[in-house]
């Protein structure tokens, strides 16, 4: 098992632990279908048992962890149905996200959703000459994700409905670090075009949330996810 961040004070340790053991699910750290303890991932962060005892049942009731044991819990692993149906449920979270990000957002977060694009924007001039599939073109791609990950989150917080925002935080767990494995695997083949398009479908977005045009942000989203959802279950279970 990797090596999980170690904790401070700040904040209660079972969100801390919480948060941390989350984000090892998210990122791949934590493998879909690996079995881990309590005693385990308590020694990887540090800490007592009490606190990842308490950050696992957290994680049960978001459908990330799977109980095994007394003491033991299995990362969730998904059929090929029940992620395409958590793909159409995100889609459709998102697209709400962007509707009401258009009819509610506010001029400093608007300034940041175009500031994060600016930068993304740049990132890809950078790019233009490296070779592709070398390490400075993958690092950078890794650095264009990022910013569409930021973008994507502050349109989420832009809605400003909390119920949303929970909603899309346990749906945006399942296949996250799929996601950025499937866009790197397209840009080093012919589905590179395919990925550019939808770059520049983040421009779009934005464009109809500045405009306060909600129905046109929401059909872009929608269109946006589905085709990001499609690519990803399609690299998913093409092997």
């Amino acid at each position: 098992m990797g090596q999980l961040p170690q904790l401070t004070i700040s904040a209660t340790l079972g969100d801390q632990a919480y948060a941390a053991i989350r984000e090892a699910i998210v990122s791949g750290v934590l493998e879909r279908g690996q079995k881990v303890t309590e005693r385990g991932l308590a020694e990887s962060l540090d800490i007592s048992a009490t606190p990842v005892r308490e950050a696992l049942r957290r994680l049960e009731q978001d459908r990330l962890v799977e109980r095994t044991g007394p003491r033991s819990v299995r990362i969730a692993k998904y059929a090929e149905e029940e992620l395409r149906e958590f793909s159409m449920i995100g889609d459709s979270l998102r697209a709400l996200a962007a509707r009401l990000a258009a009819e509610k957002s506010t001029a400093e977060q608007r300034r940041q959703m175009c500031a994060v694009l600016d930068k993304a924007d740049r990132l890809r001039g950078q790019a233009v000459g490296l070779t592709p599939g070398s390490d400075e073109e993958r690092k950078l791609i890794e650095e264009i994700l990022h910013c569409m990950r930021q973008f994507h989150s502050l349109v989420d917080q832009a809605s400003g409905n909390a119920t949303l925002l929970q909603m899309l935080h346990m749906v945006d767990a399942f296949g996250a670090d799929e996601r950025r494995d499937s866009v790197l695997s397209e840009v080093s083949d012919e589905r590179r075009s395919a990925v550019d398009a939808r770059y520049h479908q983040h421009r779009a977005i934005y464009d109809a949330i500045a405009a306060g045009n909600g129905g046109r942000a929401e059909e872009l989203m929608n269109a946006h996810s589905q085709a990001s959802s499609s690519s990803l279950l399609m690299a998913r279970f093409s092997h």
